[in-house]
């Protein structure tokens, strides 16, 4: 990071963020024109290739998205169904080919064959009435099935305006030291893949000195499968303005950012409606319910990057730097954004606050798993024979998980849990695993984020980890070279051992692997190598002719 384009940046605060500005430059074409860039530099005293290098990173804001009309799906769900082939030649007799561009993921897994178009995103049958929909630009809302196997706290019915002012009234009555005890005590762990103690992260905010400071709502949920965040955001709002509004409280932060994908168009709208409702209520801004607290929130549309889910390329991103990962230390919770203290936690870590507020972190640490309390949401995709959005207590078994959801519409040989960088998990473990991280970690594989992506019997696995290193190397943000250049060396590896043009060398794919490993600057490099791994150990039949025979590939899963 450069710590002097952060507080070139932070000049101008939220209101005029760098970031902001150059998306709406590339609404009206699709990407910023270059004069329009130089001018945008300028009035930030930053140089132009800080905002040409920014804005040609993002998917909605290169060059190459000049002209697009309407995009498809390209996520592993839609890969897997096998629907996006017929999406394309159905768009292609209505938009000519070079319109038509690409988005991952829309969240739309539940039931395939998705596109986005004007502002809205499709799914299912839709794709049939595509005429229709360009002529009168209705939206289709999806449907899904929303339901709890223990416990029910996120499945709840949103929390009213009503009963959000009688929340806001306990926290302001609340001693901020003895609120964040309780959640310390609640055990609370982040729900975005990494599982550290929220509470940590608020006492580090809350101990650190600087002004103002800031909580951050991670909703760039970009795990293709995954969209349990979608779910909160667009059903849930309220609960999730009132868990940062309770983390800006024991903090001291006066802002709440939240940063949305740009896939979720829907949701975005959902948010700000949300927000308007609690301002118009006196439920946020200058001196809430005439206390002496303020807490003011604000969206951040994001342009497409998945490693913006990585908390510090999140914050370069707002700052409208390019979204790189910075090296740590220091931690957001010291130097954040504008280089001030700053929390940053996922959609579902934070709507979980409430229910600590209003029933203790007592209650809540007594649901799930001593190491893992509480309850997670899943995202099951459509070949489960009923798709959704299932909270469970941690600790419940993946095979009730399975059962509940009626098992599979199609022969499942694995299920890829937790996105591109979670476990491959083959079908004679889904007995042994639970829903907990140590359970998936012993195991050798990893919750993560929790979307559950099955992997018909059908798919090829060799095409499958060619697609998986394809994303990666899209995605990485090319700050550290065994990430930028590793997930394309692996891509290439895979490409060509699935078309038949060259078998892979198991040492050479281990030392890759490895770099990525141990070289990476953050768990997108890092974690990448994991599904393979999981993917040689458990299906060393199926993956051996692509192999070069004269060593043993089999070491490759366990170095």
């Amino acid at each position: 990071m450069s710590k002097n384009l952060s507080a070139l940046s932070g000049r101008k605060g939220l209101e005029q963020g760098l970031f902001e500005q150059l998306g709406k430059l590339g609404e009206t074409d699709g990407t910023p024109d270059p004069e329009q860039l130089e001018q945008l530099a300028q009035s930030f005293l930053i140089g132009t290739a800080n905002t040409y290098g920014a804005a040609t990173f993002y998917d909605f804001l290169r060059p190459e998205n000049k002209g697009k009309q309407v995009y498809i799906c390209n996520g592993s769900a839609c890969l897997n169904a096998g629907t996006q082939f017929d999406v394309r030649e159905q768009l292609s007799r209505v938009f000519p080919p070079d319109s038509i561009g690409e988005m991952c993921c829309l969240g739309r897994c539940h039931e395939n064959s998705a596109f986005h178009y004007a502002g809205a995103n499709y799914s299912g049958d839709a794709i049939e009435n595509i005429e229709s929909i360009v002529r009168g630009g209705s939206e289709v809302a999806d449907h899904y099935r929303v339901t709890s196997i223990g416990q029910a706290i996120l499945t709840q019915t949103d929390f009213p305006l009503e009963a959000c002012t009688t929340a806001i009234q306990q926290v302001l009555q609340s001693n901020p030291e003895n609120l964040l005890a309780d959640i310390q005590r609640s055990g609370l762990r982040g729900r975005g893949g990494a599982g550290f103690p929220i509470g940590q992260k608020l006492a580090f905010c809350r101990q650190a000195e600087g002004d103002p400071k800031f909580i951050i709502c991670n909703a760039d949920e970009g795990d293709p499968g995954a969209y349990s965040d979608r779910y909160l955001l667009e059903h849930q709002p309220h609960r999730l303005l009132l868990g940062m509004l309770i983390a800006g409280y024991v903090t001291g932060a006066e802002w709440g950012v939240l940063y949305i994908r740009a896939e979720y168009p829907e949701a975005i709208r959902r948010v700000d409606q949300a927000i308007k409702d609690f301002y118009h209520s006196g439920l946020a801004g200058d001196k809430m319910l005439e206390s002496g607290f303020g807490f003011r929130f604000k969206t951040i549309h994001a342009r497409g990057a998945y490693i913006c889910g990585e908390e510090t390329a999140l914050i370069n991103s707002i700052e409208g730097q390019r979204p790189e990962v910075r090296v740590r230390p220091p931690y957001p919770a010291q130097s954040g954004l504008f280089g001030k203290p700053t929390v940053v936690n996922n959609v579902e870590t934070l709507a979980a606050l409430p229910t600590i507020l209003l029933q203790g972190g007592s209650y809540y640490a007594s649901i799930g798993t001593p190491a893992s309390p509480g309850t997670k949401l899943l995202s099951l995709d459509g070949h489960f024979q009923k798709p959704g959005i299932y909270e469970v207590e941690m600790g419940t078994p993946l095979e009730a998980v399975i059962n509940d959801a009626g098992g599979f519409r199609i022969p499942v040989k694995a299920l890829h849990i937790g996105g591109p960088l979670g476990g491959l998990v083959p079908a004679q473990k889904f007995r042994t695993l639970t829903i907990d991280f140590e359970s998936f970690t012993q195991a050798g594989f990893l919750l993560g984020h929790a979307s559950i992506l099955a992997i018909p019997h059908t798919m090829p696995l060799i095409n499958y980890l060619a697609d998986l290193f394809r994303f990666a190397a899209h995605e990485s943000c090319g700050k550290c070279f065994p990430c930028r250049l590793g997930t394309k060396r692996a891509e290439e590896l895979f490409t060509r051992a699935a078309t038949g043009e060259q078998q892979i060398d198991p040492v050479l794919l281990d030392d890759l692997l490895f770099t990525l490993e141990s070289g990476s600057l953050c768990a997108h490099g890092g974690g990448i190598p994991l599904p393979v791994r999981n993917a040689i150990q458990y299906f060393r039949q199926e993956l051996e002719p692509f192999f070069k025979s004269e060593t043993n590939y089999s070491d490759v899963s366990h170095s």
